[in-house]
Parts: structure tokens; sequence; C-alpha cells
């Protein structure tokens, strides 16, 4: 008789837990079939590997992974896998600034000189041949927005930036900047630029007195359990890290790479110093957290990281109205959505309308066949999965 009072109370206890879960939550279990949608492409040798992740404000609804970490290797891949997320850093970056905006330490239309006077006088090119370049004073100086929605006139990166992105220390790369001319008038066009983003860095370390990565540790990654997410990988750490990929000769099969961006060994701290605008590494766990506290309005598991406010100037459009990229503080935006992506193919979006966030993390400078198919495939998945039920 114990024994068949404790069996009932344990399938009582299963379906009171059941019946506590949502509508979404039931589906979600019932089928998710994430990793079925992509192994096709690893199948084909298109992908080497993912990690897929779906997520509400509050939960991770899933995560699955499909394929190897090290093909060669045939280590498969993990949910704690590591991944260089490239420019999914862009916004982490401008949340962290953000933080001194709602402090009142920093204002977004205040212009750059403010804060870098090193940046005073600079000009913009207004024409240029093979014989002559001519150089005009901009309408107004590069402010903070500028910055963080590519609307600065800041190329790329400057020429001394080579061979890797990673090789200087962050003063270094933006007085370099600095030197540099516009490309164009500020406000008048987008142009997707490292070197801003790395600037209101920059910024942040000048405001704050403290090194850029430090104040990202203290005052995001570690108030939202961003375990992994780090500049400078451990030993430990890079053992996690995803191999890198490209397509094989003929555009067929797969080819071992590494990142050209980045200086190698990446555990060399000595030589390697932190990029703003795409130098993150990070699991998918980590990635999840910082879009679960934006979809929660700058809150994250009660903790208060940023205003509101601060929330919608990085998710909302700070592009001018004739050009035709919609671009926020940091985030590609749209009326419904706001996320990056990163060189090495990894993205990542929250769908405001539903309250879903969705991680795609490989690592692959290209496809060959059609493994860049391979996202859509997860996001259709996905979709499918977790499209709420009426009740």
């Amino acid at each position: 008789m114990p024994l068949i009072r404790n069996c009932l109370a344990t399938i009582l206890g299963c379906c009171l837990a059941v019946a506590t879960l949502s509508a979404t939550e039931l589906r979600a279990q019932a089928t998710t079939p994430l990793s079925a949608a992509v192994q096709p492409f690893v199948d084909r040798e298109e992908l080497a590997g993912a990690v897929m992740l779906v997520a509400d404000r509050e939960k991770v609804l899933a995560v699955e992974v499909a394929g190897s970490a090290d093909v060669a290797g045939k280590k498969p891949m993990q949910a704690d896998s590591m991944f260089w997320i490239a420019s999914q850093s862009k916004p982490i970056t401008g949340a962290a600034l953000m933080i001194l905006v709602d402090e009142g330490r920093v204002n977004l239309n205040d212009p750059v000189d403010k804060y870098l006077p090193e940046f005073r006088g600079q000009m913009y090119v207004a024409e240029k041949d093979d014989d002559h370049k001519l150089l005009r004073n901009p309408t107004h100086v590069p402010t903070i927005r500028n910055l963080l929605s590519h609307t600065s006139g800041m190329p790329f990166k400057s020429a001394i930036e080579e061979p890797t992105l990673d090789a200087l220390p962050l003063s270094v790369r933006v007085r370099t900047y600095a030197m540099t001319p516009l490309d164009f008038d500020p406000d008048t066009k987008y142009q997707y630029s490292n070197a801003g983003i790395n600037t209101a860095a920059r910024v942040i370390e000048v405001v704050t007195n403290m090194p850029f990565e430090k104040f990202l540790d203290e005052r995001l990654v570690k108030p939202l359990g961003m375990k992994d997410m780090t500049f400078s990988p451990t030993a430990e750490q890079v053992a996690r890290i995803a191999k890198s990929y490209k397509p094989g000769a003929g555009n067929k099969g797969l080819e071992e790479t590494t990142i050209g961006q980045l200086h190698y060994p990446l555990t060399d701290h000595a030589e390697r110093f932190p990029m703003p605008a795409g130098g993150l590494f990070a699991t998918a766990d980590d990635v999840a957290r910082f879009y679960q506290m934006l979809l929660n309005g700058g809150e994250f598991k009660g903790k208060r990281i940023l205003s509101e406010a601060a929330v919608k100037e990085l998710t909302s459009r700070q592009t001018p109205p004739g050009v035709k990229e919609s671009y926020g503080l940091g985030f590609s935006v749209s009326s419904d959505s706001f996320g990056h992506g990163g060189a090495f193919s990894t993205n990542s979006t929250a769908d405001t309308k539903r309250g879903l966030i969705f991680v795609w993390l490989v690592q692959h400078a290209g496809f060959p066949g059609e493994g860049g198919k391979s996202q859509d495939a997860f996001r259709k998945a996905a979709n499918e999965a977790f499209t709420p039920v009426k009740k």
C-alpha cells in the first residue's frame, strides 16, 4: 500500500506540474524539431554544426544542437559550446553606454569631442579623385548617437588596424580614427563602422576612468549572469569554442579555417586587446540573457539594468528618414524586431510582438551548397514550434 500511495502521489505531482505550464510551453515540449530542421545541412556537409536557442522573456524554451564543434576531431556540438559572436558585440557595447546615459554622465546628443578632445577639428571628404581630396568642415561634429547608429561618417576601420582588429589598445585605435577624415557629413548617410562603436566604448573608459572590458563585466556581464561572455577567453573556454569553417575546394564540403580578424592564439592576452565592435565570445545562454533583459524593459530577474527609456533608444530606429537602413543604437531594428548578426554567420533576434528570442550560433565564413539556408530552416522550425496556441 505505501508503494501504491507513493506512485499515486508522483503521478498527481506530475499532472499538477503540467497543469501549470502555458499553452505555448506545452506545445514546445511536445515538439521542438530544431535539430531535425538543420540536420540535412550537416548530413550534406554544408554546415559543421549549430547551437539553437529559443527563449521568452522569462525562460529558455529550447536549446538544441546539431552537428560538430570540431568535424575532424569528431567532437559533437554542445549547448555550452562557445562562439566568436563578432558584431553581435555592438548592441552589447551600446547597452553599456546607455548605463551612463541613465546615470546622466553621458548625453546621446553630445559631440564626441566633449569627451575625446582629439576629435576636435575633424573634417569630412567632400570630393576626391586620384589626384586630390577636398576636405570640408561638417555641418555638425559627430555625436554619441552618430557613433552607435553608423551615421558618424567614420570608416569601418583605420589604416593602422592591420593585420588584425584586436592588435592595438582601444585608446590607440581611437586616436587613429580621430586622425582619419570622415567619409561624409554626419547624419547624411549610413555606413557600417567598427570605428564608431569602438569610439563609443572609449567614451565609457574616459568617463568612468575604467577599462571598457572591466566596466562591461561589472555593470552588464555579471549582473546578467553571462558567465562565459568575454573578450579574453581562458584555455578552458578556448577548448569549448567551436572551430571555424569555410567552403571547401569547388564550393564542396567544409574546410577548417581561422578568424582572420583576430590574433592567435586567443589566449595570448598580452598581444590581444578588447574589440568592443566585434570581439566578444559567448554561449547561446549568455546571448539570450541579454535579450531577456531588453524584452523586460531593462530588468533581469528583479534587477534594474537599464531604464525603459534607454531600451527604447537602443531598439528604435535612429537612422535619418531618407536613409534606407533601419538601425538603432547598436541594433538592426524593424517595427516588430531588433537584433544583430555576426561576421561568422551568428545571429540573434528578438520578436517584440510575440516576446520570443531566437539565437543561432555557428562558426562559418561562408557555406558550400545550400548551407546558407540553414538559419532560415531553424527559424521556420522555431516559429512553428513556439507559436502560441489559442485557448
